[in-house]
């Protein structure tokens, strides 16, 4: 009988665990997609001189900031350079109009499968039409930047075939990630986002060193930056992971002889209910208009009063700017409260509907309206913790790499860390969910 080490005994255990419920299949379905995506992010549009256009990218804030959100993919100008943009700007208006007009809410709320279907085929019309518009406003800026000879070939085939082929790019995009979300592990959208943030560490990591070797001076800051780096993901994780845990007690019901229920249980509401999806939309809200006035104040515009608000405001919405990372903050505390209103299991009348239909109640408050009121209180309290934590973490790793002057890492700021760490941990708990099948075999067999 051949004997295992303890060693070997874990590793087949591991192996046996990947194969529960497919696990294996869709991390494995998961990695291609993401290959596929890394592999369509290196073709280039016809006709671009991308050794130009990666100088024009890295001289220009604002699109080496959504290269970095594209995983190289603006950079490069390749098929798929609008990324995953335009399907999560399709899915932040739908998700608004959704609370504003009462068919949708219908949808949304009533209609259950069906109406989420229809909800996600008028998300995938609206991606294309955002997909449209944001190709037109690339493809402008790319003829703009023509003097640097970024263009070879004519400018009307190129223009029709550049929005075509861009907005051909993002529906794919769309499509990889919405197959993701069914077939394999984790959040589509999410898991691109993280790959095109991790695929540019390389980079960033190669200009900081590169600046502190050529200045030494700047080697105590980057330590402080570095440390800062490493408790902002500390406090992400446990922002992503905290919980209020509101005590539930359970009727006792007798059935023979035998008394069943009586315990006590919990609901736990998270301090960050909407994960990475708060960080993700205010991005994708922030950015769409300054893009679009980046273009306009380069275009050549006769009214000079009109050009300098243009530049204005363009600099004003800067990555790197004050007013930008205002704006930011206040997006990310709005839109927290934002989603978890819109999550179903964080709806303080349908819990306390439920916990009096079953009989459960929170001790010390009579069942019902108080409930409902009771629970709204403690959502309302954890939620502005949740909001305002997630807030200024966002910030305070921008703010050190102003103030010790390593910009080169601001690309790869708490912006990045948030999504990176929230998509991890995502990922994490897809994968123990998908285990707990085998954990409830491993108990019936005891």
């Amino acid at each position: 009988m051949q004997q295992y080490t303890p060693n070997q005994q874990n590793l087949q255990a591991m192996l046996s665990n990947l194969n529960i419920a497919g696990l294996k299949t869709k991390i494995i379905f998961t990695l291609i997609m993401i290959a596929i995506f890394r592999l369509c992010a290196q073709i280039p549009l016809y006709g671009i001189n991308a050794a130009e256009m990666a100088k024009t990218a890295a001289a220009n804030n604002l699109i080496g900031f959504l290269d970095m959100f594209s995983g190289g993919a603006l950079g490069k100008v390749s098929i798929i350079a609008l990324g995953i943009g335009p399907y999560i700007t399709s899915s932040i208006i739908m998700q608004l109009l959704a609370v504003v007009i009462p068919q949708l809410e219908q949808l949304q709320k009533e209609e259950g499968e069906a109406g989420r279907r229809k909800l996600s085929q008028y998300t995938r019309i609206f991606t294309i039409v955002i997909a449209a518009i944001q190709a037109l406003v690339f493809v402008m800026f790319l003829i703009k930047s023509a003097s640097n000879s970024i263009l070879q070939v004519n400018l009307v085939t190129f223009t029709i075939g550049s929005i075509v082929i861009l907005t051909a790019g993002s529906a794919f995009t769309m499509w990889m990630a919405e197959l993701m979300t069914e077939r394999g592990i984790g959040n589509g959208a999410s898991m691109l986002i993280f790959c095109g943030i991790i695929s540019k560490i390389p980079f960033y990591a190669g200009k900081t060193t590169q600046l502190v070797t050529e200045t030494p001076s700047l080697k105590p800051g980057l330590l402080l930056l570095l440390v800062i780096f490493f408790a902002t993901m500390v406090f992400i994780v446990i922002m992503q992971e905290a919980a209020r845990k509101v005590i539930i007690v359970n009727p006792r019901r007798q059935v023979g002889n035998k008394v069943y229920g009586g315990t006590n249980t919990f609901i736990p509401f998270k301090l960050n209910p909407g994960g990475v999806m708060p960080i993700i939309f205010a991005i994708a809200i922030l950015l769409f208009p300054a893009t679009v006035l980046e273009v306009v104040k380069q275009t050549s515009i006769s009214n000079g009063a009109m050009r300098n608000v243009f530049i204005t405001l363009s600099n004003l919405l800067s990555p790197s700017g004050l007013t930008y990372n205002i704006v930011y903050f206040l997006l990310i505390v709005g839109l927290t409260f934002f989603y978890a209103s819109i999550i179903p299991n964080l709806q303080p009348k349908e819990i306390a509907t439920n916990l009096k239909k079953y009989g459960s109640s929170i001790p010390g408050i009579k069942p019902g309206k108080p409930t409902a009121e009771a629970l709204d209180k403690i959502l309302s309290k954890t939620i502005f913790i949740g909001a305002f934590g997630l807030g200024i973490i966002a910030l305070i790793p921008s703010l050190t790499c102003h103030i010790t002057g390593i910009t080169t890492l601001q690309g790869i700021g708490a912006t990045s860390l948030i999504i990176m760490a929230g998509v991890a941990l995502d990922f994490i708990n897809q994968v123990r969910t998908n285990l707990l099948p085998k954990n409830y075999e491993s108990f019936l067999k005891q």
